[in-house]
């Protein structure tokens, strides 16, 4: 299982549009093969800052979603809209035995 928190800093006059492309992003990416679960999450503590947390079967599944037309779409729109670069974590993740 691969784990990805993706840190997305948004400019402040572009947050609702950046909230209207994300949304779509995160319906279509849900119903890719291999998603486990895709969900936005809104900082508490810092105005204008998300993050995405991924949820993937496992690197397969994670490279096709990169190379998806609504992810590439995405990012090439994400460019205006965020107030700094993109920052990505990794993690391989397996689920831990009782």
């Amino acid at each position: 299982m691969i784990i990805i928190h993706a840190k997305l800093s948004v400019q402040e006059q572009k947050e609702q549009q950046f909230l209207e492309e994300i949304h779509a992003l995160i319906a279509e990416s849900r119903a890719e093969s291999g998603n486990i679960s895709y969900s936005l999450l809104k900082d508490t503590e810092q105005d204008h800052l998300y993050t995405m947390v991924e949820v993937w079967k496992d690197m397969a599944a994670v490279a096709s979603h990169n190379a998806s037309q609504h992810f590439v779409s995405f990012v090439t729109k994400a460019k205006e809209l965020l107030a700094a670069p993109l920052a990505v974590t990794a993690f391989d993740g397996q689920p831990l035995s009782k």
